[in-house]
């Protein structure tokens, strides 16, 4: 936000250095960005945060000024002189569209001379870096950048019908804009129109049909208020940003609307001269009264850590705007103790105020104490003063994903940050999570990146191929994100996601997940299934289902996987619901006493067919061997046709048997082999190999 010095001068004394007014303006939250000077005057680039859209004007900063130094604010109080015709019968207002357009005025004036803008107007708008065009327009910008109420000016005698019609656009609809370039409106713009056609998109950018020229001698002044997240889809979907919406789309001053209509009047018939009609045409919601704000003193203790005066705290919220209200009595709660006397109610040491209508981002007690602590000044406060505070616990969340990403760097991850938007084609290669179209961005991130990703495989594949072209040698990535899961007619699942990808094989993979698992002491039963995908190589893939929810995918990616994001070597990749892993996760550890008793080991050796998974033959050993497993171990898998026969295999194991409360004998434990023997036989036509 630019902003001239001369300029702040007609509103506050300006008695201070100017490097002093940059630095405590800086402290008061306006960062100062930098100043050059323009001519006989200093431009003050301020970074104005987007909660403080009262400050995007010279009156809004000259405020703020006041406040700081204590210095009286002096502002233009327009007067008006009408003519003998009613404004409301030169024009009518049909407002069809109030959840886009809150409140739309307009005044006449007729009879004005377009001409160049005198000296001083054109070196203040200058001063801020907008070029003049004519008075008219110039007074318009001028009185954008002195109040923060964006204005638009049409050429009264191009609007047919003598009639404004605010609508959303029809389907295909377009606008050519005074910068004389067509724009197709999208469905939820706000359109101004006349009788007949569009002569504006509302809060963003005039017609080139209806603007100002030397051949205007009627004037339209459109003074309004739109709903600020219309005016930011408008201003991004078309790309096309002004200063007008630049503000829209932060909020402008209900009550400063109608000022600024009649300020921008006041200036075209000092400078353009004509006759101004009587009155003003306005529809749409008026003004309302903010709602009350109750600060207790002694929190201003509590939060800032200093005794501001309380005839200090009072006079720095009235002067920034506030006014006060009905103050309430404050009621005792709590039991008493027996002995305690019963004292005479006391009135609390509260203010309540209600805030200014230009101040939108005062809605709680804290804001409240914010603007004390900031006008008071920061530097007040000490660098060593002790401000009660309590350590916050981490949340189970937070607690559960150091545990994983732990586990991850200890075996050998890098953790990654990607986009969360992937170009059409990454996006339709691995989706296992959803069928539903990916939500797409209006403008890409990066180009041809306009997907909200469904999984964050596509991402780290990318990010693969990165690190392959600059030469490293291991590339083992893990990222903790969320994706984006359509859902029809309502905002879309944004699920917390783990993604790996890793340069090892599809056991090691697999490996990594089952840690992640026992680190988290996730006791549900956990079962791998075949899956099918383009991107996983069949042989090499599974999905893992916990309790019988679907929690991740993972395995090799296939040789058509590799060629579509140009991989050089091998990769596998997994992907896991976070979700369900923090939900059964045990995050209090449990002490488990060590046996007394010898632990007895069986080494079995089953031949199954091909098609039988180990996920799936484990499952059948744990849930048969019964209470006194306590460990099973895959050793290997062994295929010889001659020896085994064709598209059988050998799959060779451990079991690990303990009896907690006595030794384990031989038998018992050749009993539990042969049963586990049987199941397998039973469920996979397993046989014991000799």
């Amino acid at each position: 936000m630019l902003v001239s010095w001369n300029w702040l001068r007609d509103y506050v004394p300006l008695e201070m250095p100017l490097e002093e007014l940059e630095r405590r303006l800086t402290m008061a939250g306006l960062n100062h960005e930098g100043t050059r000077p323009v001519g006989e005057d200093w431009a003050i680039d301020l970074e104005v945060t987007s909660n403080r859209p009262d400050c995007l004007s010279h009156i809004g900063i000259a405020r703020e000024i006041a406040v700081l130094w204590n210095l009286p604010l002096r502002l233009p109080q327009p007067r008006l002189s009408e003519g003998p015709t009613p404004a409301e019968k030169l024009v009518r207002v049909r407002l069809e569209c109030p959840d886009l357009c809150w409140r739309y005025t307009a005044r006449v004036i007729r009879g004005v001379r377009v001409a160049p803008s005198p000296a001083w107007l054109a070196r203040r708008l200058e001063a801020v870096g907008i070029t003049p065009i004519n008075n008219v327009v110039d007074i318009s910008n001028y009185v954008l950048m002195e109040c923060g109420q964006p204005l638009h000016t049409f050429d009264f005698g191009k609007l047919r019908g003598g009639e404004i019609v605010v609508r959303r656009p029809q389907p295909g609809e377009s606008i050519e804009a005074i910068d004389h370039k067509v724009y197709v409106l999208p469905p939820d713009a706000c359109l101004i129109c006349d009788a007949e056609v569009p002569v504006a998109i509302g809060g963003v950018m005039g017609g080139a049909e209806t603007e100002i020229s030397a051949a205007t001698r009627d004037v339209l002044v459109e003074a309004a208020e739109f709903a600020p997240i219309s005016i930011r889809d408008t201003a991004r979907k078309l790309n096309l940003h002004s200063e007008s919406s630049y503000r829209f789309e932060r909020g402008v001053d209900p009550v400063g609307v109608d000022w600024a209509g009649r300020r921008c009047c006041e200036l075209i018939l000092e400078l353009a001269g004509g006759e101004l009609a009587s009155g003003i045409v306005d529809v749409g919601r008026q003004p309302s009264l903010g709602e009350p704000i109750t600060l207790r003193y002694e929190q201003l203790k509590r939060i800032l850590g200093i005794d501001i005066p309380l005839s200090r705290a009072r006079e720095i919220l009235l002067s920034l705007g506030n006014v006060e209200t009905e103050q309430p009595v404050a009621k005792s709660s709590g039991a008493m103790h027996p002995r305690e006397k019963k004292s005479p109610p006391q009135e609390s040491k509260t203010i309540v105020v209600i805030p200014p209508s230009w101040r939108r981002d005062l809605s709680r007690e804290i804001d409240l104490i914010e603007e004390v602590g900031r006008i008071y000044g920061y530097e007040a406060v000490p660098v060593d003063v002790i401000v009660p505070m309590a350590a916050s616990a981490r949340r189970r969340e937070d607690r559960v994903l150091e545990k994983i990403r732990h586990v991850l760097t200890a075996a050998g991850f890098n953790e990654a940050l990607t986009l969360s938007v992937v170009d059409e084609q990454s996006s339709a290669s691995f989706s296992p999570w959803t069928t539903a179209e990916p939500l797409r961005t209006q403008t890409p991130v990066v180009r041809g990146a306009d997907c909200l990703r469904r999984s964050l495989t596509p991402s780290l594949l990318l990010a693969r191929r990165s690190n392959e072209a600059l030469g490293n040698q291991e590339i083992e990535l893990f990222e903790i994100a969320r994706v984006y899961l359509p859902q029809e007619d309502r905002l879309p699942l944004e699920e917390l996601m783990l993604g790996l990808t890793s340069g090892k094989d599809f056991l090691q993979l697999k490996g990594v997940i089952e840690a992640v698992m026992e680190e988290l002491k996730i006791d549900l039963p956990i079962v791998a299934e075949e899956t099918r995908s383009a991107l996983l190589d069949p042989a090499a893939a599974c999905r893992l289902l916990l309790d019988g929810e679907i929690i991740a995918y993972l395995g090799n990616v296939t040789e058509e996987g590799r060629k579509r994001f140009d991989l050089r070597g091998p990769a596998g990749v997994a992907e896991v619901r976070l979700q369900p892993l923090i939900a059964a996760a045990r995050l209090m550890p449990r002490c488990t006493p060590l046996s007394p008793y010898p632990a007895v080991s069986r080494d079995l050796n089953l031949v199954v067919d091909e098609s039988v998974r180990w996920a799936a033959l484990a499952n059948t050993v744990r849930s048969s061997a019964g209470r006194w497993l306590e460990d099973l171990q895959y050793r290997e898998t062994y295929r010889d046709s001659e020896r085994l026969g064709e598209n059988r295999k050998s799959l060779v194991f451990t079991i690990t048997l303990r009896n907690q409360e006595g030794t384990l004998t031989n038998q018992e434990a050749d009993e539990i082999r042969d049963r586990v023997v049987r199941a397998c036989r039973a469920a996979h036509g397993a046989e014991l190999r000799s």
